[in-house]
């Protein structure tokens, strides 16, 4: 058979299953996977999303006797990842691996060409991160009562760190603001590790941010915790009260990470991927290994994942209206 006859038969093949409104890559998903499955990481090498799911990929590669390969595509704010994936193949080997970021970005851009809710098919979220309030060391405050009275009688001189406008460390320190009726200068930052540097330097003076990024620097004493923002105390500073705690019983921020295929994905492939993600985040040496800086592992099914994300996206566009944030 010639190579033109065989490209002519293998695109009428396709066309008669897309007509008879069969996906093309259903008859696949029995065998899948029979290749390496590249998962996108729209993050930096190295910072705690990416180790995270690295870490998870070697499990996920295990249980599906194929490599998972974490590949880094940066740029845009994330973006440019996660369009890569929403764009690529439905057929299950090309994955992405996202944070909580992904139902903001909408509320950010005035274009974008993925939608968190229809350009992907949700596999699995496995895991969760609390977030906690820290504090220069030279603030005079040691717990969110003597903060908020300080935030109050200093408005001019306080200012807080971001990892970037309209990150969660962000919008929920607006939120925390407009629920204290106070106000802080905003200064974001290119991602939280140097908004964390110039935290150190007294630069600014607070910041929300993901427990796991800043126990290091609450445990070696070079930023003071005032208070766990999630929506319930860490295992690693028991003696840490919440916000909702301490007088905001409404306020609670946590960032979570997930795995997403591209939309059309048959549910076998779904399915198998999912059961792939639940293994890894069940193993009870990366549970030991992450708990250790804050980070909860856990299990979902695809539509638990996929109603929380939309609960996500609804809560945070509300977020963005209320603070005064318009997508650009």
């Amino acid at each position: 058979m010639t190579t033109n006859r065989r490209h002519f038969l293998q695109a009428t093949s396709a066309l008669g299953l897309a007509t008879l409104g069969v996906s093309p890559y259903a008859h696949a998903s029995s065998e899948w996977p029979d290749k390496p499955i590249k998962l996108i990481m729209p993050l930096a090498p190295g910072g705690p999303t990416d180790v995270l799911g690295r870490s998870l990929a070697v499990k996920m590669g295990q249980t599906l006797g194929q490599s998972v390969i974490v590949e880094n595509k940066l740029g845009a704010s994330g973006n440019i990842g996660t369009e890569f994936v929403a764009r690529a193949a439905p057929d299950g080997y090309t994955a992405l691996y996202q944070t909580s970021g992904i139902t903001i970005v909408p509320q950010l851009y005035k274009k974008l060409n993925f939608d968190p809710l229809t350009s992907f098919a949700p596999v699995a979220m496995p895991a969760k991160i609390t977030t906690v309030i820290v504090v220069n060391n030279d603030l005079p405050v040691r717990n969110f009562k003597e903060f908020v009275q300080y935030l109050k009688a200093h408005p001019d001189r306080m200012s807080f760190g971001s990892g970037g406008k309209g990150n969660i460390t962000h919008l929920g320190v607006e939120v925390l603001l407009q629920m204290l009726q106070a106000k802080a200068v905003h200064v974001p930052y290119k991602g939280t590790a140097p908004a964390m540097t110039d935290l150190l330097a007294g630069n600014i003076q607070f910041m929300l941010d993901a427990l796991s990024s800043s126990y290091p620097y609450i445990k070696e004493g070079r930023v003071r915790a005032i208070a766990i923002s999630g929506p319930e105390r860490s295992p690693l500073l028991p003696d840490l009260p919440t916000v909702a705690e301490s007088g905001l019983p409404d306020y609670a921020m946590a960032t979570w990470q997930c795995v997403l295929l591209p939309a059309g994905t048959p549910q076998p492939i779904v399915q198998k991927l999912n059961a792939a993600v639940n293994a890894a985040a069940a193993d009870p040496q990366l549970n030991k290994q992450f708990a250790a800086i804050g980070v909860q592992l856990q299990q979902s099914t695809p539509e638990s994942f996929e109603a929380y994300m939309r609960t996500e996206v609804s809560k945070w566009a509300a977020i963005a209206r209320s603070v005064g944030i318009a997508p650009e």
